[in-house]
């Protein structure tokens, strides 16, 4: 068995519904395969003493899913007050707009597609319904539209897809882009020495304890790759199709789409700095 302490960002365990820190309780979606880890968490987040509670990714457009979120809301004795969302893929925010419904709730993204109600986010906004200091830090390169909420209170920032619990994310090219995502993992080691987060409620996986180590970690991966991508390129392959089969043989091959995503960024990301020729 391996220590949990030793892997990177030193996971807390299984993936479980339930209180994660004092002012967040994860409600776990049915939704569990290769690209979504356990499936996707769904966070609630709310002050000790408040009688509202912000949920952040509602999930697939599952009605049992969503009701159990909204039954985890009401057994705190609260009422849900807003829906937040990470970023737009389906296993985030498909249910966006029935959970709403359900609620009465407004949702609030940083694409205007995805927004019920007329406030968006962005960089600086901080949330406070209920009472709450939930500050909106972008994020771009999973997606363009990937943001992380930092909760100060609990030394604790969460990543949709950002930053896993396990494993590490796709660069969803051409949406996602490398050099932007390089920056939002900057941005979040930043948030771990300047600003003492230590926590990471990530989009799926287990809880992070380590946050500046999952960050590191995610750096020096992304630079090993690109390292392995410029050398396979160097030898002849050109195609991203040939690249994935050379960099990415030790892989499944049911993710290998999902990995020329990421191969496609990495190339794009060499040619712009001049590194391989496009």
């Amino acid at each position: 068995m391996t220590d949990a302490a030793a892997l990177p960002g030193q996971p807390r365990g299984a993936v479980v519904s339930g209180p994660a820190t004092a002012r967040t309780v994860n409600v776990l979606a049915p939704n569990p395969s290769a690209m979504t880890l356990d499936g996707t968490n769904t966070w609630i987040v709310a002050e000790p003493d408040s009688d509202l509670a912000v949920v952040i990714d509602p999930g697939p457009l599952d009605d049992v899913h969503l009701r159990a979120v909204i039954e985890a809301v009401e057994r705190s004795g609260r009422r849900v007050g807003l829906t937040l969302l990470t970023h737009g893929h389906p296993d985030h925010a498909e249910g966006a707009g029935r959970f709403a419904e359900l609620t009465g709730t407004k949702v609030r993204a940083l694409d205007a597609a995805l927004r019920l109600g007329d406030e968006g986010l962005a960089a600086g906004d901080v949330i406070t319904t209920g009472g709450l200091e939930l500050r909106v830090v972008p994020t771009p390169g999973h997606t363009a539209d990937s943001l992380a909420f930092h909760l100060p209170a609990d030394r604790a920032v969460l990543t949709g897809d950002t930053i896993l619990g396990r494993g590490t994310t796709v660069v969803a090219h051409p949406d996602g882009r490398l050099g932007d995502y390089l920056d939002s993992l900057r941005r979040l080691r930043s948030l771990a020495v300047d600003d003492g987060v230590h926590t990471v409620l990530p989009g799926h996986g287990p809880v992070l304890e380590d946050a500046q180590g999952a960050v590191e970690f995610y750096l020096a991966h992304r630079a090993h790759r690109l390292a392995q991508v410029e050398t396979a390129v160097e030898a002849g392959h050109r195609t991203p199709s040939d690249v994935v089969a050379a960099v990415y043989a030790d892989v499944d091959r049911s993710l290998w789409p999902a990995a020329e995503l990421s191969v496609r960024a990495q190339l794009e990301y060499l040619t712009e700095h001049g590194l391989i020729q496009g």
